[in-house]
Order: C-alpha cells, then sequence, then structure tokens
C-alpha cells in the first residue's frame, strides 16, 4: 500500500460537518518536505493552529534484551532511535512553530514516555531519546512565551501503557493473555489494566483548548496511575 492508500480511510471519515479533512506527505527528518507541507497547508487553510508530533519508535540494537547487558547497545541504532524521537519532534517543532510565532497563536503537543521518569527495563535508546525530546518540550515552552507572547503553548502527554502493534508481542501471548511483563506492568498500574487509545483524546482536546491557555511545559501523564504509584 502507498502511503495515500493509508491515509485514504482516515482522511475519508474525518470530515464531520462542514470540516475539512486533507492528508499531506511529509518526512518529519526532512526539512524540505516539511517547508513543503507546510506551504500547502497555508495555502489550504490559512493558518496552522495545532501541531502534534506523534511519529516515534525503537529498533532492536537499541533494545538490551534480558540475555544481553547494555555493552551489546548498537550505537548506530541508538543513533537512529534518537534521531527519529528528539529531531523527529524538533524539527517539525522549528518548521511549524515558526507560524505559529508569526501568528502570536498556536500549541505544540508532543510525545513523550513513561520511560522518561521512571527506568522501564530492555528500552535503552527509546527512554534516553524521549528524556530529551520532554526537556526540549519545557525549552521550547518558555523561549515561546519569553519572545512571542502567550499566544503559542508547548507541553507534552506521556502516554502509559496501551497494546498497539509495536509490543502486542512483547505483552500478549497468541492466546491473548498476557505475559511476564504484561503482567508486572498492570500489577503496577492502578486502574489495573492497559489503556484504550481512545482514552489519550482527552488529553489532547484539554491542552488544545482554551481551558489549557495558562498551561505550557508540562509533561501531562495519561497512565492510569502508573506514574504515582510506589508498588506498595
Amino acid at each position: 500500500a502507498t502511503i495515500g492508500d493509508v491515509l485514504a480511510g482516515p482522511t475519508a471519515t474525518a470530515n464531520p460537518g462542514n470540516g475539512r479533512a486533507i492528508a499531506y506527505e511529509a518526512d518529519i527528518l526532512d526539512e524540505e518536505s516539511l517547508r513543503k507541507a507546510k506551504s500547502q497547508i497555508l495555502d489550504d487553510f490559512g493558518s496552522i493552529d495545532i501541531l502534534l508530533n506523534i511519529a516515534g519508535g525503537n529498533l532492536p540494537g537499541a533494545t538490551i534484551a534480558p540475555d544481553k547487558t547494555i555493552f551489546d547497545l548498537s550505537i548506530d541504532d541508538f543513533k537512529k532511535v534518537t534521531d527519529l524521537n528528539l529531531n523527529g519532534t524538533v524539527l517539525p517543532s522549528l518548521i511549524f512553530g515558526e507560524v505559529m510565532a508569526d501568528q502570536k497563536e498556536g500549541v505544540i503537543i508532543n510525545y513523550s514516555s513513561m520511560a522518561v521518569e521512571r527506568v522501564i527495563t530492555r528500552v535503552a535508546g527509546y527512554s534516553a531519546s524521549k528524556a530529551a525530546m520532554e526537556n526540549f518540550t519545557r525549552w521550547m515552552a518558555v523561549e515561546m512565551a519569553l519572545k512571542f507572547g502567550e499566544g503559542v503553548r508547548v507541553n507534552a502527554i506521556a502516554p502509559g501503557f496501551f497494546i498497539g502493534k509495536q509490543n502486542k508481542a512483547l505483552l500478549t501471548n497468541e492466546d491473548g493473555s498476557y505475559t511476564q511483563r504484561g503482567n508486572d506492568i498492570i500489577r503496577n498500574t492502578p486502574m489495573g489494566r492497559f489503556g484504550n487509545i481512545e482514552e489519550l483524546n482527552g488529553s489532547i482536546h484539554f491542552l488544545c483548548s482554551d481551558a489549557a491557555r495558562f498551561i505550557t511545559g508540562i509533561v501531562l501523564p495519561v497512565d492510569g496511575g502508573f506514574s504515582a504509584f510506589s508498588g506498595v
């Protein structure tokens, strides 16, 4: 399937009422493609009001398997994961954030992780890159408010554990039961379950809304209490 095919379904179903949804193809690590997308969006809509930096991921070489140690870490994969999770947030923030600075208005929301504040085994590269991204979130929030006014806000959400394509095999068995790692997570989540992806929507809607107009530079956990629980 092409990128166009992948985007066609969501775009077709995301037009409630009189709204419009248009898909634009861009590489978050390619400045030229991002600038092209920015130009197209401005031509079509006239402004850029919200940026969600959602893209991210991990690589096997940046992950420490149970039978490996930190000394088996692949620096090449570590660099690639850092490039994706950190620079893949920084570059779009600079390019689309510049429009918001000119407008004196806009919201940027980045995707952090529970792995920043809590050490989560295996995901060494992912954790480090998300920690750097979280620091950049706070730094840019201060920079934008000081130099471009209170109308431009930068925040992040830190999702807890949600089962998706990337982690399904790590958290569930073929029969649908939880793996040891899955059970460990549930045991340390006071609400006693994994999150549903739709449960991220409320935090995003809130941070984008006027109800959060005095909030910038925060990281909002959406984790069923995981980050608050001591385990006892």
